[in-house]
């Protein structure tokens, strides 16, 4: 009977959603796995190549405990949102907060959508700019360059861009998208199951070919003089240094995926809440697991050597590996798969912020994403110092889309006759908001730290 409730109120609720909002035409259209693969996809980033470092930083026990901590708040932020959407009839993000706040919550949820996944679609970019050229310069065995206009980051953007990013960006559905999404999570699997192999073929230490012989004999030796294994060598169950405190906004990034999360609910065939958090929770569990073992034997190959990005580790062993070229275009087309994704939602936002209660329109349709696209493009070629701004954007809007939004949204929408305000769940999430604002600060401090050293060791984990 409960759950027999539950759908009649969300059938009920959903003559009110249409008055609402009209960007929800395409209901119901897509599977269960498909929603699965965009939604993995989405929570997939460019920040799985930081992993092994942040586990070399902060020790393999504690690095799994944080990453546990961080996927159950995620699957319990997205159960926030889903309630919420339930409660009032609304899958759209902005509309939840027009909802909790009037015009307000709207563009602040539209503006921190918008800022956020403008950030992590420049941050895809900015991947494809600066490592397309050296896998076709390793490829074409090019050791000088002479500046050849396909060994130039800015026009392969520009091309990417146009043929394969804008392309699929003017699909009308979130969920014809589920195809690309299978392909560029099967990259990234390709990805783990490189690093997992490299893991039984790197001896440690490894030997650094990218220096002369002199820089590298403190590395040539795998054991010590007394016969004993080199203790660099061995991995660090837990690890307290400076660099431990990014672990946790670095992995809290990891699996920004809210702004997805109820357009996907809406496209998703069947829906009810349970389904599209089994949706969640599977996306969640595969991410998860993934992660896991990426830094796990990411950092295992390294130890205390291992980069901040994993891949630039490995050239330091062999730039012309076959292997490792193979997976930096396994890489390439996983992150230039998912801006459309990310992209969705920013056209959405800006939709509901400024055409609230208009119909689709294929020319509108087509406008914002060419717009976005040039922007973040331009962006990319022309601001090389782009990605400190990105730093403060991900560092306000991540933890507002995670953990501040979900749960002051519940709060104001759950109706106090139903929960009152000192109920468990609506200090739960009053205690989740905490958290937030936690990370807010954390995430704030570290980077205004690094750039009053003149360090930049802040990185968003998306």
């Amino acid at each position: 009977m409960p759950e027999v409730k539950e759908n009649s109120q969300e059938f009920l609720s959903g003559v009110e959603e249409k008055k609402t909002t009209r960007f929800t035409d395409f209901e119901g259209k897509t599977s269960f796995g498909m929603s699965v693969f965009n939604l993995g996809n989405a929570i997939m980033g460019s920040g799985i190549l930081g992993l092994a470092y942040a586990m070399a930083n902060a020790g393999v026990v504690l690095f799994l405990l944080l990453l546990t901590v961080v996927a159950v708040l995620s699957s319990y932020s997205i159960h926030l949102l889903l309630k919420s959407s339930g409660i009032v009839g609304i899958r759209a993000y902005e509309q939840l907060g027009y909802r909790a706040f009037g015009t307000p919550g709207k563009m602040a949820a539209g503006i921190a959508i918008t800022l956020q996944n403008i950030g992590a679609m420049s941050s895809y970019l900015y991947i494809v700019k600066y490592e397309m050229p050296l896998v076709i310069q390793a490829f074409l065995k090019v050791d000088k360059p002479a500046g050849e206009w396909y060994l130039n980051g800015n026009y392969l953007v520009i091309i990417v861009s146009i043929a394969i990013i804008l392309p699929l960006a003017l699909m009308k559905q979130l969920g014809y998208l589920g195809y690309t999404s299978g392909f560029s999570l099967s990259c990234m699997v390709f990805f783990l199951i490189a690093v997992i192999y490299k893991k039984f073929n790197v001896p440690c230490p490894f030997t650094d070919f990218s220096f002369n012989a002199t820089s590298t004999t403190s590395w040539m030796n795998v054991t010590d003089p007394g016969g004993e294994e080199d203790p660099a060598c061995i991995p660090k169950m837990a690890n307290l240094n400076s660099q431990t405190a990014y672990t946790i906004p670095i992995l809290a990034f990891a699996f920004v995926c809210h702004p997805e999360v109820l357009p996907i609910y809406t496209e998703l065939r069947n829906a009810t809440k349970k389904k599209m958090q089994h949706v969640a929770n599977i996306s969640i569990a595969i991410m998860y697991i993934m992660y896991f073992l990426a830094a796990l034997f990411g950092y295992l190959t390294f130890y205390g050597e291992v980069e901040a990005e994993l891949l630039h580790t490995y050239s330091r062993i062999d730039p012309y590996d076959t292997l490792i070229l193979c997976v930096r275009v396994a890489v390439l087309t996983a992150v230039t798969l998912t801006v459309p994704i990310v992209l969705f939602p920013v056209r959405r936002a800006i939709q509901q912020m400024a055409f609230p209660n208009k119909t689709f329109y294929w020319p509108r349709h087509i406008a914002i994403a060419f717009i976005l696209l040039l922007f973040i493009n331009l962006l990319v070629i022309f601001a090389p110092n782009i990605l400190g701004i990105f730093g403060i954007i991900g560092a306000t809007s991540a933890p507002c889309l995670i953990f501040i939004f979900p749960a002051v949204f519940y709060i104001r929408i759950v109706p106090k006759e139903e929960e009152p305000l000192r109920s468990f769940p609506k200090i739960l999430a009053a205690c989740f908001a905490g958290i937030g604002f936690l990370f807010m600060t954390m995430s704030l401090s570290f980077i205004i730290i690094d750039w009053t050293t003149g360090t930049s060791k802040a990185s968003s984990g998306h």
